[in-house]
């Protein structure tokens, strides 16, 4: 059997740290791990990250949900994992920001695989600071994140540096009271031993929960931004903050002016993260938000 821990949290809260965490202390203990994830959009930016960490089977699913109306896609992928490479020890799953975590294990149930894997549980990323914040969310983007909560089996309160002592225990105690059983651990860029992942979930027994609020319909979309020639970094930050409250995530690549390849760039919830990439990438980037097809990157900022 093989066993199954899958990643949920609301876009930017940290599960792509989660997932490179426990890729590499896996591959120390002498396990061969693999990946199934979900991104937001048509452009695999985070699978990127993945596949920079070596010889890691990792299959993809594209603009769209891991939910029950995209089971049959899921079980496809997951059939590919089990038929293309002779050995896997660990699969972790990677749901999109907007899935919600339950819909995503229809697949992962189905009779198909009923003999070769064996789930461990539901890690789920809480972003402590949007968490706190959550007000400003809409009525079915906080319906998501809360679900994302009800139902994990252990809960990372992550970006807990980004928050004061007091903030961070509130948040810790609302957390606790949407749920209850999952253990709640502090963390700073979601790193955690793989190790006491696999002691607590499997001191829990992890049980189907059929009473869920669906991800589907809730009002994200994602808008593709290419670049016609590089930008001056400084501006192009400018223009990120000039962005409405509704852009939850930002992830792609960025042409800068004096660098001879793209900058890997990531946004979330007002923090920005820039990182030197040395291969040449296709100079672009996706956002995610709510009413985001309606923004424009414009050219006196470039």
């Amino acid at each position: 059997m093989i066993d199954v821990y899958l990643f949920s949290g609301f876009l930017g809260s940290g599960k792509t740290s989660l997932l490179l965490n426990a890729i590499q202390e896996v591959k120390k203990q002498g396990k061969q791990p693999a990946v199934l994830m979900n991104e937001f959009g048509s452009l695999g930016f985070d699978s990127d990250q993945v596949g920079q960490e070596g010889e890691i089977p990792l299959k993809e699913l594209l603009n769209g949900c891991i939910c029950c109306t995209g089971s049959e896609k899921t079980e496809a992928q997951l059939q590919g994992l089990l038929e293309d490479y002779d050995h896997i020890d660990v699969i972790f799953i990677e749901t999109s920001g907007a899935a919600h975590p339950v819909e995503a294990l229809d697949a992962v149930y189905s009779p198909l695989f009923a003999d070769q894997l064996r789930i461990q549980g539901i890690i789920t990323v809480a972003d402590v600071k949007r968490w706190i914040e959550r007000d400003s969310l809409s009525p079915r983007i906080r319906s998501l994140f809360i679900e994302q909560i009800r139902h994990a089996s252990l809960i990372l309160a992550n970006k807990a540096d980004l928050v004061t002592e007091s903030e961070l225990a509130s948040a810790t105690v609302e957390l606790s009271q949407l749920n209850s059983t999952a253990q709640i651990i502090q963390t700073v860029n979601a790193k955690i031993p793989f190790a006491f992942i696999e002691k607590t979930l499997n001191a829990c027994q992890f049980k189907k929960n059929t009473e869920i609020v669906s991800g589907k319909g809730v009002p994200l979309s994602s808008k593709l931004i290419t670049f016609d020639e590089p930008v001056d970094q400084a501006d192009f930050e400018d223009w990120v903050k000039s962005l409405p409250e509704t852009v939850y995530r930002m992830k792609g690549y960025v042409p800068i002016k004096g660098s001879g390849h793209p900058y890997l760039f990531q946004y979330a919830y007002g923090l920005v993260h820039w990182l030197p990439e040395y291969v040449k990438v296709p100079p672009r980037v996706v956002v995610i938000g709510e009413g985001v097809q309606q923004i424009e990157y414009h050219p006196r900022y470039s």
